[in-house]
């Protein structure tokens, strides 16, 4: 017996993982770090879709925007990154709710 997978299930697994980055942005938001690794899967989780439509349309432009939302999101991670090291410098931590200075 062998078993396909449809576009449904992508959608349903990307919907599942936006829905935990969702809960895990909410759940915590006191290290920084951790809400990067969500946001991050965030992005994977539409990825994910885009790979699926492109591939049940049969077209690449779901493709090319993925590639370019991974460019995106490696240069966000790496900046992001450079900031958490340097607040960590300065602040000893890099718990959300003790970077108050950041207020404008």
């Amino acid at each position: 017996m062998t078993t396909t997978i449809t576009l449904g299930h992508f959608l349903s697994l990307g919907a599942i993982l936006f829905a935990m980055s969702v809960i895990g942005i909410f759940l915590n938001r006191k290290n920084l770090i951790v809400l990067l690794m969500c946001i991050e899967l965030m992005l994977l989780a539409v990825n994910l879709n885009f790979v699926a439509f492109s591939h049940y349309l049969g077209d690449m432009d779901g493709q090319v925007f993925v590639f370019f939302i991974l460019t995106v999101a490696a240069a966000e991670s790496a900046i992001g990154l450079a900031i958490l090291v340097t607040l960590f410098r300065n602040r000893q931590s890099i718990n959300v709710d003790e970077l108050d200075t950041l207020k404008g």
